[in-house]
């Protein structure tokens, strides 16, 4: 496991902290179209996705890749949660990871 270059856990009103560092995220996939995917983050604002493959709309799909801007992801690693997962709580770890736990995160 390489923890040199660790992804960051944002949601999208965290994503403008970290442009050009490697992120970690969750979406809630509303359009695909195999090379840019719109999707809803845990806290409920639009995130572009690229590089994703045709992901079927309303599943949830974790994220790693490099923050290109304050909206937008260039995916490296994704993984398909299906539709049902948990964003609330999500949304939450990614307040205390940039938050009062950020030491545990980094």
């Amino acid at each position: 496991m390489d923890t040199s270059n660790p992804a960051v856990l944002v949601n999208a009103e965290l994503l403008r902290m970290y442009v050009g560092r490697k992120v970690r995220t969750v979406v809630q996939v509303i359009q695909s179209d195999g090379e840019i995917t719109t999707g809803k983050s845990t806290d409920e604002r639009q995130l572009i996705i690229k590089g994703l493959p045709d992901v079927s709309p309303m599943s949830h799909v974790e994220v790693i890749g490099i923050a290109e801007s304050e909206q937008s992801i260039r995916a490296e690693i994704w993984t398909n949660f299906g539709h049902t997962f948990d964003t609330q709580s999500y949304n939450q770890l990614c307040q205390l990871a940039n938050g009062e736990f950020i030491g545990l995160f980094m």
